[in-house]
């Protein structure tokens, strides 16, 4: 009986050294190293979302400029027909946009000048064409 516990206890000790050997050679990650990793992790996460966040800023500029672009030439267009000083707002679903039109005599006979202003928040779009009356 002696004999077996020896034996099982010495085949228990060569289980754990080989165990032991194993976890040494797979290199477990310390306290520190997982720190490291985490640190980094975390400062490209932040980069990565600022990034993100600024060029959205610009796509929402961008369509700010189309969008009243677009509209500045239908106002220009409407113009073309009645030339007249107006200001105002559009309707839904460009209610944000706010326009004034102005009509001034050129320096040659027989010509106007016509612009729109189209504004929207801090964004502001204007558009100036000569027509013959």
């Amino acid at each position: 009986m002696k004999n077996a516990k020896l034996r099982n206890s010495r085949i228990l000790n060569l289980k754990f050294s080989i165990l032991n050997s194993r976890l040494k050679e797979a290199g477990g990650f310390t306290l520190l190293e997982v720190m490291i990793a985490l640190s980094i992790a975390g400062g490209l996460l932040v980069t990565l979302i600022y990034t993100l966040n600024y060029n959205l800023g610009i796509a929402e500029r961008h369509e700010t400029i189309t969008v009243a672009s677009i509209l500045a030439r239908d106002k220009i267009s409407e113009m073309d027909k009645r030339p007249v000083d107006s200001k105002g707002e559009f309707s839904e679903p460009y209610s944000d946009y706010q326009y004034e039109t102005t009509v001034k005599e050129s320096v040659y006979p027989g010509i106007s000048e016509i612009s729109v202003v189209i504004r929207k928040g801090k964004e502001e779009i204007k558009l100036t064409e000569l027509i013959q009356y």
